[in-house]
């Protein structure tokens, strides 16, 4: 069972229509006992990081998602919920994020002739070769934001070109997240959550 993080935000209703795609059941919770207790914590999110963040305050769950993240529990994020699992962001002010993966996320610069933001498909390119999502090189996905991650090369498994090159794909240990939307990239996508669901089955986060 994955479980999907119910805090008022995020496409959860298309993503869980994209795991029963991959036969894997699921269940919207806000219940820490229940995300405990789940094979692995989607995080998704739409919207503004500070609001986010204070989405998952109220619900006392910033902490709940920092042990279990910190205890090995597998945890994706999507989109902004990727972009939560930083330290820190600037939108709108300086505010903090999880902490479960290093570095912050800013806004992509205006003036370097794209569009800010971000809102479409773009293709993206692998950074760690024989990596499980190798799959994703010269692939398209959907993104749709304005801010992205400033990460340690270490943690960027795959990237896109926007001006800036921006991370669509992080991972550290069992932690991992994804800048675009995979409930919205079509087959690309649903075989980056299958991907996902492989290294949750078999425990392996060993690529990075």
């Amino acid at each position: 069972m994955f479980a999907i993080v119910d805090y008022d935000t995020g496409n959860t209703r298309n993503l869980q229509k994209a795991f029963t795609y991959l036969q894997v059941p699921t269940i919207v919770t806000a219940d820490p006992a229940v995300l405990a207790a789940a094979d692995a914590v989607i995080l998704p999110g739409v919207g503004a990081f500070a609001a986010a963040m204070q989405a998952l305050d109220e619900r006392h769950l910033v902490s709940t998602l920092q042990r279990l993240g910190r205890s090995g529990k597998p945890m994706l994020g999507i989109c902004l919920g990727m972009q939560l699992l930083f330290e820190s962001s600037t939108e709108y002010g300086q505010h903090a994020g999880l902490g479960l993966l290093r570095g912050r996320v800013v806004a992509i610069p205006t003036g370097l002739g794209v569009k800010v933001p971000q809102m479409g498909w773009n293709e993206n390119e692998l950074q760690q070769s024989q990596h499980q999502f190798a799959s994703i090189d010269h692939q398209y996905t959907y993104f749709v934001h304005s801010y992205y991650a400033v990460s340690p090369a270490t943690q960027v498994v795959a990237s896109v070109q926007h001006g800036v090159q921006i991370p669509s794909i992080v991972q550290y240990q069992n932690i991992l997240g994804m800048q675009f939307h995979p409930e919205k990239s079509g087959q690309v996508g649903l075989a980056q959550l299958a991907t996902f669901k492989e290294m949750v089955n078999a425990n392996d986060f060993s690529s990075n």
